[in-house]
């Protein structure tokens, strides 16, 4: 502001604003109000949800689980719009610009906050025509006979666990077929092609069914534990609180992520 520019007026008595003085109040009475507007805002994203949600999370998790959580959610907060990406590997959150991710077996990481929503458990599975034709494994030893259906993304390499009461043992695996992805072992163990271990959240649907037969039933397999991951931030936006109560509620209603009992293989359903 140029220095012979005078805002104020001076009497003896009195002090009023000259012109210039006068419109630069109605000025900065413009900036206030914005400032406000711009507050109201932002308060928006923590009161109720608003904005666009954006989600990491594995493929198989994706259509059969999180789609109708997704549909609910845009169904009851029309102003928010939700971008997914799926993908098996784990992305970095804040440089990648995330709002929330859902992982298994998850790795604390101090610049997270994460809530488990869930819990799914492998299975050993396989057609029953399989089985009829090479038997039913009734150790885990003998699986050493049969053809067997690998997970390449298994975090402790080639091997299946098993664990009863004190007893564990881990059954080294030559793969017949081996493949990162749960849904293509899961379509070649319904052709007959093996024996798949796998999470419940890919073949607890085909167990159900009768399509596929658990086998070894009376070990327990590896659980994993399903965590909703999102950015530590003392207010977290009300639209990824919402999101992640929704999810954690569906969750805890879904067959293959809710816990399966003792025998960690899902209830077969009574509709045809």
């Amino acid at each position: 502001m140029g220095h012979d520019l005078r805002l104020l007026q001076r009497s003896t008595r009195s002090v009023t604003l000259t012109d210039a003085g006068a419109a630069y109040r109605e000025a900065l009475a413009g900036v206030h109000a914005r400032v406000l507007d711009a507050e109201q805002v932002a308060m928006s994203f923590q009161t109720k949800p608003v904005g666009r949600l954006r989600i990491s999370a594995p493929p198989v998790l994706g259509p059969a689980h999180i789609a109708p959580v997704i549909e609910r959610y845009l169904a009851e907060n029309p102003g928010v719009s939700i971008e997914m990406e799926l993908s098996t590997e784990r992305v970095d959150l804040v440089g990648r610009g995330f709002d929330l991710a859902i992982r298994g077996a998850l790795a604390v990481e101090p610049t997270l906050v994460t809530r488990q929503i869930g819990t799914t458990r492998f299975i050993a599975c396989a057609l029953p025509a399989y089985l009829a034709d090479h038997g039913t494994p009734m150790t885990p030893d003998e699986l050493s006979t049969h053809a067997c259906l690998h997970f390449s993304g298994l975090r402790w390499g080639r091997a299946w666990r098993f664990r009863r009461g004190d007893d564990s043992v881990n059954i080294p695996i030559l793969p017949r077929f081996e493949c990162n992805d749960g849904q293509t072992l899961m379509a070649a163990a319904l052709r007959g092609a093996g024996i798949v271990f796998e999470p419940s959240v890919v073949v607890g649907a085909a167990i159900r069914k009768g399509a596929l037969v658990p086998i070894l039933t009376d070990w327990q397999l590896p659980d994993i534990p399903l965590h909703a991951a999102y950015p530590t931030n003392r207010n977290i936006a009300r639209k990824v609180r919402r999101f992640v109560d929704m999810l954690a509620q569906s969750f805890g209603n879904d067959p293959d992520l809710a816990g399966m009992g003792d025998s960690g293989v899902p209830r077969p359903d009574d509709r045809d």
